[in-house]
């Protein structure tokens, strides 16, 4: 186990199992630049030893995150973004880099605000206390998700449920979280982590241990990808892409045009009879 006296983020190995906390509770948790690049590391560390099978990751203290800490952080942004990963290290959010194959499950309590839930969207199994707070807060503080949130929330929760909390930066409770799907688990205050790790020890004693597929980032997509309960973000949807054109461009056409127009009509892959498109030249 880490030094936890100085240490953004604490390891602990447990059988096979990699105990991850994060540790800045005097700040809520929330996530400066030594944080993400150990959090990094230690998702380096579960995917190369061989021994460990599933990551758990917590929180010490009274909330599992209250977000970027934009004072540390903000500063350090350049043109072309913010680069968190040390040698060594994996993107914990897996949007960018080399894929994490290990699954993980996490324990979550108190507030858990715009980056811890875009590290759940990333994760495999979430286990909440029944107590917890969930926001993701960016639109109120006019900067955009940078940890995938735009492109996973919609895929896990629908796209309405995903907008009623990206467009408002409403706080959510867990029973909420657990019925879009963000959390699988919730119990009673104290009890998260404790569930987390049986669920993490029942995973690791499986006779085939499972795996995840080289795309689980954001990346490219990789021709050796198997199918996921729940797809990467760059897997493409039946009938997708659309053509290349602005989604402005598009509306719904009702009623439908007589058959001898629809042949000139474009209408893209894999829409149905009953919702036919067509471009129309005023954009509306």
């Amino acid at each position: 186990m880490t030094d936890a006296s100085d240490s953004r983020v604490v390891v602990e190995r447990r059988g096979h199992l990699l105990l991850i906390g994060l540790n800045r509770p005097e700040k809520r948790n929330a996530a400066d630049f030594s944080m993400l690049q150990q959090l990094a590391l230690a998702y380096g560390e579960l995917e190369r030893d061989p021994e460990l099978r599933v990551g758990v990751v917590h929180a010490i203290g009274d909330h599992f995150t209250a977000g970027l800490d934009l004072a540390d952080v903000g500063p350090r942004l350049g043109p072309t973004g913010l680069d968190i990963v040390p040698e060594g290290g994996i993107n914990p959010w897996q949007v960018e880099g080399t894929s994490l194959k290990k699954p993980v499950v996490m324990a979550v309590q108190g507030t858990c605000l715009t980056l811890g839930i875009e590290l759940m969207l990333a994760s495999d199994i979430v286990v909440a206390a029944e107590s917890t707070r969930f926001g993701q807060i960016e639109v109120s503080r006019g900067i955009l998700p940078f940890g995938g949130a735009t492109i996973r929330f919609p895929r896990a929760a629908g796209w309405g449920n995903a907008m009623r909390w990206l467009l408002t930066g409403d706080l959510f409770d867990a029973t909420e979280a657990h019925r879009m799907g963000l959390v699988q688990e919730i119990v009673p205050t104290g009890r998260e982590l404790h569930r987390a790790i049986e669920l993490a020890e029942r995973i690791a004693a499986q006779d085939r241990w499972p795996c995840r597929p080289p795309s689980r980032t954001l990346g490219p997509p990789c021709a050796t990808a198997t199918p996921r309960r729940r797809p990467p973000c760059n897997q493409s949807w039946p009938g997708w892409p659309l053509p290349r054109m602005p989604a402005s461009a598009w509306r719904r056409s009702s009623p439908a045009p007589p058959p001898s127009s629809r042949a000139a009509d474009p209408v893209p892959a894999g829409a149905s009879s009953g919702a036919r498109w067509r471009l129309c030249g005023n954009g509306r």
